[in-house]
């Protein structure tokens, strides 16, 4: 290195210890606590993922010998808890994308419309306020409230296993005919909460741009597939993100429609519920490791979108 190169990063150097001195200088007692309170929490909300994480790669000795979050070490260290719980879920992480995927995409596109419908257009304000009041009433709808009915739909007044034995005689188990009724359930009950988040993204939207593709001689149909549409995509991340995260973590349609985690149907967290639990007592490396392997399609999902998912959380 010359010495001209020396004095360059020298010069740098200091620079940096500079700026970092004046700084601190700033930093007022309310700042440094405010840091002190910010990493205390995120502290508080790492430790119980740290513990889970590490539990999953401890032998059964190591979990009684060793406190939560600490470390194995290298006696009590393996991946057969991994392995294992990756063998158990794998048929029924495709499962779950096979009604997750579709029914997040349906009940954000059809939320996407009834949204537009009901901010965009002018029709009259009394029939618009009491759609938009259904609608938002379906929301409030607790799970619990519509399980009997549930059941009675699909096992009574529609018989969808009949009306796809087409499918069935392709080969493909009926017991799939679960995924396709919680498909429909799930974008049934996406609906409400879809359509109100994209309501109040698109009351945002400026009324003159609209007026003025309208003025042109587009029609409604043309001014959401070409304005709208095209402007959506931060609240389509958001409610994407939404959606498959409700639909993911979703057990309880699960346990009404598909029933039991021996179907071949069955989705992860049919499955999940029941890894590592045995007359022995639990398994808990077993089922931190399931838990953690079950959370990766949204955890991924999260990571795709994130950007626009903060963009459309601001707007």
């Amino acid at each position: 290195m010359t010495d001209d190169e020396l004095r360059t990063d020298g010069s740098g150097a200091t620079a940096r210890a500079t700026g970092i001195r004046r700084t601190l200088d700033r930093l007022t007692v309310e700042d440094l606590a405010l840091y002190v309170v910010l990493v205390l929490a995120a502290g508080f909300y790492l430790v119980p993922i740290e513990s889970g994480l590490v539990t999953s790669f401890k032998t059964g000795t190591a979990i009684i010998e060793t406190a939560p979050f600490a470390p194995p070490g290298a006696s009590g260290f393996t991946f057969e808890k991994w392995r294992t719980a990756i063998d158990a879920l794998l048929r029924g992480m495709g499962n779950s994308l096979l009604y997750a995927v579709p029914a997040t995409i349906i009940s954000a596109l059809i939320g996407s419309v009834t949204a537009y419908g009901l901010t965009i257009p002018n029709w009259k304000a009394s029939y618009k306020a009491l759609v938009l009041a259904l609608i938002i009433a379906g929301i409030f709808i607790p799970y619990q409230a519509v399980l009997v009915p549930l059941t009675q739909f699909w096992s009574q007044w529609v018989q969808l296993g009949d009306a796809l034995s087409f499918v069935w005689a392709l080969g493909i188990d009926d017991d799939y005919v679960g995924i396709v009724e919680l498909v429909i359930t799930h974008v049934a009950y996406g609906i409400p909460i879809c359509t109100l988040l994209f309501r109040t993204y698109y009351k945002t939207m400026s009324d003159e741009m609209m007026e003025s593709a309208r003025l042109d001689g587009a029609s409604l149909r043309r001014v959401y597939r070409r304005i709208v549409l095209p402007l959506s995509g931060p609240m389509f991340a958001v409610v994407l993100i939404y959606q498959f995260t409700q639909i993911w973590n979703d057990l309880l349609f699960t346990l009404v429609i598909v029933s039991t985690e021996s179907s071949p149907a069955a989705p992860v967290v049919l499955i999940l519920a029941g890894l590592g639990t045995s007359m022995e007592g639990q398994d808990f490396a077993l089922r931190m490791a399931g838990a953690f392997f079950a959370a990766l399609p949204t955890l991924a999902v999260y990571i795709l979108f994130g950007d626009e998912f903060a963009e459309g959380v601001a707007a």
